[in-house]
């Protein structure tokens, strides 16, 4: 893919795949993220998760986005990665918006600041240095 591709691909709401270092072994989870083309990766997760642990320490992180069925397509970005601060409930609400659309995004609220969590959650920057991408569409 060319740089446009790349980014427009990346900005569409796809799980992403988080890699980070943690402990000489990589730890890869699931994640959702937000892109807009040009700008950092951000990350939405749990002050206290592994996942933070992880960053914090290795100071840079990958994100694979895909599209899992024929023709495959794929774009990974890699970069250093910030903790920002705390995630607001702005930018949370934004995110589950993204992928869950506005009523998806009002019940998953109602369920993480009830339960606490929403209060947990910090913001992640990943500015995108590196890139890896294929569109099995152009064979």
């Amino acid at each position: 893919m060319n740089r446009a591709e790349r980014e427009q691909f990346l900005a569409q709401p796809h799980v992403g795949v988080l890699s980070v270092a943690d402990r000489g072994a990589p730890l890869t989870v699931p994640i959702w993220y937000g892109y807009l083309p040009g700008g950092p990766i951000t990350l939405i997760t749990g002050r206290q998760s592994r996942k933070v642990q992880a960053i914090r320490a290795a100071g840079w992180l990958s994100l694979c986005a895909q599209y899992d069925a024929w023709p495959y397509q794929y774009v990974t970005a890699s970069g250093p990665a910030a903790i920002t601060g705390p995630a607001t409930y702005a930018d949370q609400r934004a995110m589950a918006v993204r992928y869950l659309g506005d009523a998806g995004a009002e019940e998953y609220m109602a369920s993480v600041t009830a339960s606490g969590e929403a209060e947990a959650q910090i913001l992640i920057e990943m500015a995108p240095r590196t890139w890896v991408s294929a569109d099995y569409r152009k064979l």
